[in-house]
């Protein structure tokens, strides 16, 4: 009942006109990302009261956290039936953090990288893209239509699995090579707080997401584009932007040793966890134009996998992220003139 005025009530502003809608995705994003914070709080509150590790904490409740406003943000959209928004917001998502985030963050100052991000992550996130291309251009398992099928989403979940596990090895092999991404409270809140603000983050990402999936789906009506433009740009970026602001001051204060492996841990929780859950829920059927967002998912890894190897250092340097952003202006032109 609640959630079905919250609905009516959404509706009802977005007739007032564009800049209403506009209005209510900036809040709806302040929701999202105020809500996915209080939500890893107080579960890393509780964890830490049950006598659970903050490394444990740190790759469980804090990652899965990170990932919290592009997964509500799907879960809204398969609720509404907008399954372009869904898939766009994730692809989107992953060609952002990786053209955008570590392009701009390597501009500000060059990126160290870790031998396990190197092997590992990285070529993970690149047949991440590849797998979702491959399940669109050959069609998923058991599915008359090209797209993502439940089965898809079930082998996606399957690797997210695979990635936990490995995450899971390496953290306990070499504990300090991890432990700085850990953004677990240091004491822990009372149960009553922690509860609250697990509430809290609860309402606040169902909030958000509800505001953004009905005001994009607004903002494609009135602009006569497509969900999927509005899901690779808008909704991307701003799922995004916690990232973006959290990378360009990790650069600014030349500690970006970490930055390649958030940012590629962040493309493959999405990809696995994210729109695997999607499919799950509901298939996902195919939008024009899908084939080029996965193969630019997957690219953006290749050209920072290949600049890595270029020196001996495997430091991302300068001119690596000025390519990416130069190939991300020049993928966003022709997007948007082919909409």
């Amino acid at each position: 009942m609640v959630i079905g005025n919250w609905i009516f009530m959404i509706d009802s502003l977005l007739a007032y006109g564009m800049w209403v809608a506009i209005v209510l995705i900036i809040v709806g994003f302040v929701a999202l990302v105020k809500g996915a914070d209080w939500l890893v709080d107080g579960a890393s509150s509780i964890a830490k009261r049950f006598g659970i590790s903050d490394l444990v904490i740190g790759l469980t409740v804090v990652a899965f956290g990170t990932s919290m406003p592009e997964f509500m943000v799907n879960m809204v959209s398969v609720a509404h039936g907008t399954t372009d928004l869904a898939i766009t917001n994730i692809l989107g998502s992953n060609i952002i953090n990786t053209f955008v985030i570590l392009g701009l963050t390597a501009l500000v100052y060059p990126i160290a990288s870790q031998k396990h991000s190197r092997n590992f992550d990285i070529p993970l996130s690149i047949m991440a893209g590849f797998m979702v291309l491959a399940m669109v251009v050959f069609q998923a398992p058991f599915e008359n239509v090209p797209g993502i099928s439940r089965m898809g989403g079930i082998v996606l979940l399957g690797m997210f699995a695979f990635f936990l596990f490995d995450a899971f090895k390496h953290a306990k092999d070499q504990p300090d090579a991890v432990s700085d991404q850990s953004s677990v409270v240091s004491e822990p809140l009372s149960i009553g707080k922690a509860i609250g603000l697990i509430i809290g983050g609860l309402a606040g990402l169902s909030i958000g997401g509800e505001l953004i999936v009905d005001s994009a789906v607004d903002l494609a009506t009135r602009f006569g584009v497509s969900e999927a433009i509005i899901g690779l740009t808008i909704v991307a970026l701003g799922t995004s932007l916690p990232e973006l602001a959290t990378s360009i001051m990790a650069a600014h204060k030349h500690n970006t040793d970490i930055a390649i492996g958030n940012v590629f841990g962040s493309n493959i929780f999405n990809v696995f966890f994210v729109l695997g859950t999607s499919a799950l829920v509901h298939p996902l059927p195919a939008y024009e134009g899908i084939e080029v967002d996965a193969f630019m998912a997957a690219l953006g890894s290749i050209v920072v996998w290949l600049c890595l190897r270029t020196n001996k250092e495997r430091v991302f340097k300068r001119w690596g992220g000025a390519l990416l952003v130069l190939i991300y202006a020049g993928y966003l032109t022709v997007r948007l003139m082919n909409c």
